[in-house]
C-alpha cells in the first residue's frame, strides 16, 4: 500500500546559509534525485520529531562531501557563527 500524498502550500523564501553547507545540501539532494526544498523539508520534519534524517549510507556520502568542500564546522559551532564584513 503506497503512502497517502498530502497537499501542501509552498512559498518562495530567501534564506542566507553558509556557502559550503549549501553546496553539500545541493550535492545530497542531487545524489537522492530530489530538489533542495524537498531535502530541507525532509530534514526539518525528521528533526521536529527528534529522528535522524539520514541513514548510514547517506551519512557516508555527506562525510565525503564535507571533505570535498572543506567543511570543518560541526553542530557545536552552530551558535557561534558570524559573517566577515
Amino acid at each position: 500500500m503506497s503512502p497517502v500524498q498530502k497537499t501542501v502550500e509552498r512559498v518562495q523564501t530567501g534564506v542566507r546559509i553558509e556557502r559550503r553547507i549549501l553546496q553539500i545540501l545541493k550535492a545530497v539532494a542531487a545524489h537522492k534525485g530530489i530538489g533542495l526544498g524537498d531535502l530541507l523539508e525532509g530534514i526539518v520534519l525528521h528533526s521536529f520529531e527528534g529522528k535522524q534524517p539520514f541513514n548510514e549510507q547517506s551519512l557516508d556520502f555527506i562525510r565525503q562531501m564535507q571533505h570535498a568542500y572543506g567543511l570543518d564546522l560541526t553542530a557545536a559551532d552552530s551558535h557561534r557563527l558570524y559573517e566577515k564584513t
